[in-house]
């Protein structure tokens, strides 16, 4: 009598966008998958605590994480296949909605993992919602990159004349971005007007002593 209670209707809004085939063909590969996709998922959560999870409805055969495609880190999704149909329908009917790491989950029916599927299909490495995401999501890496790469790029250093702030890159700057001040020069003494004719000349001199011996 437990197929009174069990709903045999195989109901998806999930699908892989390059699956090899129609929707027919897509919902006929679900209706008797033991391999569920999990989205939603914090970035930290970890491969542990997703078979602690669905472990409590059957026995597990693998999870395969979902990974961004370039940095080989976690991006927010996996793939959770059992050994049992039963078992695949108890974690669809349980676990759907339930929250994970502060988190609601969702889980929907796969038409089974085929390797490359673990690699986030965004043109930045991760899953395409996150290319497109304007908010800010402390568990999905912060800012969406839509938001990132419409933020503003900080004003460049101004330039002013000889009398102001410099780049710090620029010609003759000091490390504070002020432009350095030439050494100051010696400056050479002013021959002194109330020289006697004796100090400016020596050959004076002698002449003058020798007349105060004539005299």
């Amino acid at each position: 009598m437990a197929h009174l209670y069990r709903d045999l209707s195989v109901k998806s809004l999930y699908s892989d966008r390059k699956f090899m085939g129609g929707k027919a063909e897509w919902q006929e590969a679900i209706k008797d998958s033991t391999t569920l996709y999990v989205g939603n998922l914090s970035f930290y959560t970890t491969e542990e605590q997703l078979y602690e999870l669905f472990g409590r409805c059957g026995d597990v055969k693998r999870i395969v994480m979902g990974l961004d495609r370039f940095a080989k880190t976690p991006c927010g999704f996996c793939f959770v296949e059992y050994f049992y149909r039963s078992d695949t329908e108890d974690a669809m009917r349980y676990v759907t909605g339930l929250k994970l790491d502060d988190r609601i989950i969702r889980v929907d029916w796969d038409g089974g993992f085929i390797e490359g599927r673990q690699y986030g299909r965004g043109r930045s490495g991760g899953q395409v919602r996150d290319e497109y995401r304007t908010d800010f999501d402390a568990g999905r890496g912060g800012w969406g990159k839509a938001e990132v790469n419409q933020m503003p790029l900080p004003p460049a250093p101004r330039r002013r004349s000889d009398a102001g702030v410099v780049r710090r890159d620029a010609p003759g700057a000091d490390s504070r971005g002020k432009k350095a001040e030439p050494a100051p020069q010696a400056e050479r003494p002013e021959p002194s007007a109330k020289r006697s004719k004796v100090e400016a000349n020596p050959r004076f001199r002698e002449v003058n002593e020798d007349d105060d011996d004539d005299d």
